[in-house]
C-alpha cells in the first residue's frame, strides 16, 4: 500500500460537495426528546461530507481538488485556510455573500455515536448555474466523488457532465434521500451504509443477507458496482455479479462521526490508484478503523504512514475477503 498514495499525476480526485463547520458536544448518551443534557466537552472543527472527503484523501497523499460554496463569513474564511494547509486545491471553491457558510451540530455519546443536524447555509446554494467552469477540473481528474449535501440538480448535473466526459463517478449517497434514475444512471460506484441502501433498495437491512439483496436492486437500477458499509460488521462489495465481504477492523471506537467520509475518500484514491475493489475497500476500511478511535471530522482522518502500519500489522491474520455468489 505505500504506493498507493503517493500524490502525482495518477490520482487525482475531484470532490463535489459541502463544508460545514462542526460544532460538537461530548456527553454520557444521546438526548431524548425534549431532554437537556449538560455535555462533558465541546469542540468546532472542520466538516461537511465534501470536505471531509477531500481532507482524507488529500492526508493519503491524493491531488485533490474540491469544488464546494462557503459562506462570506468567519467559518467560511477559516475552511479555506484548513483546505490550502492540507494541499487542496481551492480554487473551485465559490464564496457566497448572501448566504452564511454551513453549520453542523454534533452530539457525541461516551459509545462513540452520534446524532447531527446540519443547517447548509452556502451548500444548499451550490446550483448547476454556478459550475459553468466545472469542465476543465473534471477533465483533469481521474475520479469524481460527489455526496448529498448539495442540491440534488446539481449531483445530477455534474454526474452526467462526468458521465459524458469518459469519468468514473462515485457517489456517496449521503444523507439518505430517495434517487431518481436520472441521477443512478450516471454513477459507476455507490457507497450506501445499511440506512441508505435500505432507503434506496426498499430492502430492510437486519442481517448479511438482507444486505446482499439491498445490493442487487441497487445494482439492478443500472449501477455497475454498490459498495454497502456496515460500521462494525465491515464492507459489503458487490461486483461482476460476486459478492465480497471485508471484515472491519477491530479498534476502540471513540468518535463515528465522519468514518463514512474517511472510508469514501480512502477508496477514491485507492481506486484512482489503480487498486481492485476488494483491495480498495479494505484500504478505505483501515482508514475508516482509524477515524473512529479519534475525536472530530476531518481531525480524525489519518495520514497514509499510520495505514501502512494497520495495515501491515493485520497482513496475514485476517482474510482479505470471502466471495460468494
Amino acid at each position: 500500500m505505500k504506493n498507493t498514495g503517493s500524490r502525482d499525476e495518477r490520482n487525482r480526485i475531484l470532490v463535489i460537495g459541502s463544508s460545514n463547520t462542526d460544532m460538537v458536544v461530548t456527553t454520557d448518551h444521546l438526548p431524548a426528546p425534549g431532554e437537556t443534557l449538560l455535555g462533558n466537552s465541546f469542540f468546532m472543527s472542520g466538516g461537511g461530507k465534501g470536505a471531509n472527503q477531500a481532507v482524507a484523501a488529500a492526508r493519503l497523499g491524493a491531488s485533490v481538488s474540491l469544488i464546494c460554496k462557503v459562506g462570506d463569513d468567519v467559518f467560511g474564511r477559516q475552511a479555506m485556510n484548513l483546505f490550502a494547509k492540507e494541499g487542496i486545491d481551492i480554487s473551485q471553491v465559490l464564496t457566497d455573500p448572501a448566504h452564511p457558510s454551513g453549520v453542523a451540530l454534533i452530539t457525541v455519546d461516551a459509545r462513540g455515536e452520534n446524532c447531527i443536524a446540519v443547517a447548509p447555509g452556502a451548500n444548499a446554494c451550490l446550483l448547476p448555474g454556478d459550475l459553468t467552469e466545472a469542465g476543465r477540473p473534471i477533465a483533469e481528474c481521474d475520479i469524481v466523488l460527489m455526496q448529498l449535501e448539495i442540491p440534488l440538480e446539481t449531483v445530477a448535473y455534474l454526474s452526467e457532465l462526468a458521465f459524458r466526459m469518459g469519468k468514473r463517478v462515485i457517489l456517496n449517497p449521503a444523507p439518505a434521500c430517495p434517487l431518481s434514475g436520472e441521477i443512478l444512471r450516471y454513477i459507476s460506484l455507490i457507497t450506501p451504509n445499511e440506512t441508505e441502501a435500505a432507503l434506496i433498495s426498499g430492502v430492510s437491512i437486519t442481517d448479511g443477507e438482507s444486505a446482499r439483496e439491498a445490493a442487487r436492486k441497487i445494482a439492478g437500477m443500472g449501477i455497475p458496482e454498490v459498495i454497502i458499509t456496515r460500521g462494525g460488521k465491515g464492507v459489503l462489495i458487490l461486483s461482476g455479479g460476486c459478492f465480497v465481504d471485508i471484515p472491519a477492523f477491530p479498534v476502540e471506537v471513540l468518535d463515528t462521526t465522519a468514518a463514512g467520509d474517511v472510508f469514501n475518500g480512502a477508496l477514491a484514491l485507492a481506486v484512482a490508484g489503480g487498486l481492485g475493489l476488494s483491495d480498495a475497500a479494505r484500504f478505505g476500511a483501515a482508514a475508516a478503523a482509524l477515524s473512529v478511535t479519534r475525536k472530530g471530522a476531518q481531525t480524525s482522518a489519518p495520514y497514509l504512514h499510520e495505514l501502512d502500519e494497520l495495515l501491515g500489522m493485520s497482513c496475514g491474520s485476517e482474510q482479505d475477503g470471502q466471495r460468494n455468489e
